[in-house]
């Protein structure tokens, strides 16, 4: 898309008291991205000029994030002077002086807009050859939103905001957005007049609206096809019903694009993850932030992959995953923990109840069950026995244990690092190894078994196992 003379500004100055938070409103997230992370993504492909945000709420948090989600943005801080309208007219006097284009003002905290209604709304300006084009939504409960007032031709006559309507006006369910498209000029000269005198005290934008209507200057305003459109966060509700909407959104795009959701009302998918063709995902699963999935993977039930790379055909169930790369063919869990900086090689399988950080566990390797494996190289087609734990900690610090190719540890191994096992060496069951076992070794610690006839009867005197014993030896 082009927008040939177009700048955007970005209202993100607000403080959003009902959210009752620390965190700005429009960093509030939702499908991995802030508010305006949304509002922002949807901007920039517009084809925009300029872009601009202006912040004063938390200005130094949200400048931060702003700057991660679009480096590329105009910052523009807005003054003491309260209200959307003073939001705008500092923005427009951060704009080159000779700029003559449209100007598409955007809120912050509205994240569902999509490119395609924007470009709309534009394009319906410009060939209205409107002075300011609104875009406006029906709703069944107008509550809380600017009420679209028309004149008996059917034209918009004004904007008046929730507090000052009357019950008349607060009835009518046509609202504003909060998305204009105003010509440059026409915003200029007729901000310089809005005043404060309104219930709030603030400057409001959508005066601009009807000073344009004295002024017998043309304002269209263009009804979105979704309501879902005009949907702002005001509160956590809120947030939580455009998070929904959102995932609903996302789901059925990679639906549409080769993959098997299998219950998406329980599924999760942030915007920025990324899914391949005939991948399967089972119900109870979030797939969450820079995410990828690999073709023919499956993934869940009951699992979360935050920042994590699947290959291809894996199976990852029952996982919790921060961080972690499972290669092509490999399987995960059930209930398993995977850590940062966990990377599983192709065929490779981390079993039930293991948690494993910081481990790179080599191609065809296993780890079955009830281990945990950390800061730790684990070469090619390894076996770690049930319950061997790499013991990485000394109180003081972190250490690293290396096992080569095909080693293979007994159960209830204890690797005491730093350590070292040699390509093919192998550990007997419950060994502790403090020392380096070289290339084919067998490493034992262990103390001779020894046999205490007749301690149960002795020492637990009239107990089922001390009568069982005494049968038992009868019997012999």
């Amino acid at each position: 898309m082009t927008g040939k003379s177009l700048a955007i500004v970005v209202l993100a100055a607000g403080q959003g008291t009902r959210m009752k938070s620390r965190l700005p409103k429009v960093l509030h997230p939702i499908g991995g991205r802030p508010l305006v992370g949304h509002v922002l993504r949807t901007a920039q492909n517009l084809g925009a000029e300029h872009i601009e945000v202006v912040v004063r709420h938390e200005r130094d948090t949200v400048v931060a994030a702003l700057t991660h989600e679009h480096p590329e943005a105009i910052i523009v801080d807005q003054d003491d002077i309260p209200g959307t309208g003073r939001a705008v007219q500092v923005a427009i006097e951060a704009l080159p002086a000779d700029f003559d284009g449209d100007v598409l003002v955007l809120s912050g905290d509205v994240p569902l807009l999509e490119a395609q209604t924007l470009q709309r709304l534009i394009d319906e300006h410009r060939r209205a050859q409107a002075a300011a084009t609104i875009l406006s939504a029906k709703l069944n409960d107008p509550t809380g939103y600017g009420r679209i007032i028309r004149d008996a031709s059917g034209g918009v006559a004004r904007i008046v905001e929730q507090k000052d309507a009357s019950a008349e006006e607060a009835a009518v369910n046509e609202i504003n957005a909060g998305v204009y498209v105003f010509r440059a000029a026409q915003l200029r000269h007729h901000l310089a007049r809005v005043d404060q005198n309104n219930a709030q005290g603030e400057v409001y934008l959508t005066s601009v609206i009807e000073l344009l209507r004295r002024a017998n200057e043309p304002v269209a305003a263009e009804v979105a096809d979704d309501e879902v459109a005009a949907f702002g966060v005001n509160d956590r509700v809120q947030l939580a019903e455009a998070g929904r909407i959102l995932n609903q959104r996302i789901v059925q795009r990679w639906q549409r694009e080769g993959v098997t959701v299998v219950d998406p009302a329980t599924t999760w998918i942030d915007d920025t993850a990324v899914l391949a063709p005939d991948a399967t995902i089972l119900p109870n699963t979030q797939i969450l932030r820079a995410s990828v999935v690999g073709p023919g993977a499956t993934i869940g039930p009951d699992t979360t992959l935050v920042d994590c790379e699947v290959g291809e055909d894996a199976t990852v169930r029952r996982t919790d995953a921060n961080l972690a790369v499972i290669g092509a063919r490999a399987t995960v869990g059930p209930f398993t923990y995977l850590r940062p900086g966990t990377i599983l090689g192709a065929d490779g399988k981390i079993g039930a109840y293991v948690e494993t950080k910081n481990a790179e566990i080599g191609e065809g390797s296993k780890v079955p069950h009830l281990s945990y494996v950390g800061d730790a190289t684990i070469g090619k087609n390894v076996n770690l026995g049930a319950g061997t734990i790499t013991a990485n900690y000394d109180d003081v610090h972190k250490h690293r244990t290396s096992v080569g190719d095909e080693a293979h540890t007994g159960s209830h191994t204890v690797l005491v690092a730093p350590v070292s096992i040699g390509d093919g060496a192998k550990t007997g069951a419950g060994a502790v190894i403090r020392k380096d076992v070289p290339a084919g070794a067998l490493a034992l610690s262990v103390s001779p078994q020894r046999n205490i006839d007749g301690w149960v009867e002795k020492n637990r005197a009239g107990t089922g196992a001390a009568q069982a014993a005494s049968r038992a030896r009868s019997a012999e």
